[in-house]
């Protein structure tokens, strides 16, 4: 199929190109683009990827007194996993609520927001040929080592869906910026934010043509019209050059670069 990612990402950047979709468990040598939310596609990206229909499921395999062991495909978009925690009373999903994407997404940038992540309530994750338990993936921060497609995952949920923590975390995400973008640009630092430090060079409200850090958040970069690739790129650098000369600290990208 044909995808034009300047419509279909979520900062509105790339151009038309060839994905091959999978509908079934299988070998790949490409990359998976998900929903294309932390997503920027260069001119000539590596071979694309996306996962069928066949992976949008929320299968529930047993439950017991304490909750419910469930398998998501790769292709369920978040707030559809959110919701179904949500309606089943289980709690470990609050944080999904305002988190774009796809569990296959979600899964590989180990996303999460406060001290939630989505490896918390794992128990495995389905790639082509085998079954991965969670304790033999070396999981880091906003970091999964797994490079096979993941076209599957299983959970662990405990009942008892967290009311106070949906709020909490619904308010966490208010401060961000509105408009195309990709989230993030970077990871933060350890003991230090990545908008904090770009600010402080002096980069908040920034622009290059219409690719612009945030006024609102400068860790956010947005698409005003027409950005493009080259624009996005540029501003990625000038925050790492200025960050290091200032600070002697290398940002590392949250957003995928392909």
């Amino acid at each position: 199929m044909i995808i034009d990612f300047s419509k279909y990402s979520s900062v509105r950047i790339g151009e038309s190109f060839e994905v091959q979709v999978l509908e079934e468990l299988c070998e790949f040598d490409g990359f998976l683009i998900g929903g294309a939310n932390n997503l920027l596609v260069s001119p000539k990206p590596k071979k694309l990827g996306i996962l069928g229909k066949k992976f949008d499921f929320i299968h529930i395999l047993d439950e017991n007194k304490k909750g419910v062991f469930l398998e998501i495909g790769s292709s369920v978009k978040s707030f559809k996993m959110y919701h179904f925690a949500k309606e089943n009373n289980l709690k470990g999903f609050e944080f999904l609520r305002n988190i774009p994407g796809t569990l296959g997404g979600i899964l590989k940038m180990n996303a999460g927001l406060k001290d939630e992540n989505i490896s918390k309530n794992l128990l495995s994750i389905r790639i082509f040929d085998k079954e991965i338990l969670k304790q033999n993936i070396a999981f880091d921060y906003r970091f999964n080592p797994i490079k096979e497609v993941m076209f599957s995952a299983k959970f662990f949920l405990e009942y008892g869906f967290n009311l106070a923590k949906d709020e909490l975390l619904k308010n966490a995400r208010k401060n961000q910026p509105k408009g195309a973008s990709f989230g993030s640009i970077f990871k933060n630092p350890k003991n230090d934010y990545a908008g904090r430090l770009i600010e402080a060079v002096g980069l908040k409200g920034f622009s290059k043509n219409d690719a612009m850090f945030s006024n609102e958040h400068a860790n956010f970069l947005i698409n005003k019209k027409y950005a493009n690739f080259d624009d996005a790129i540029f501003l990625i650098e000038l925050a790492k050059k200025r960050v290091f000369e200032e600070f002697g600290i290398i940002l590392e990208e949250e957003v995928v670069i392909i």
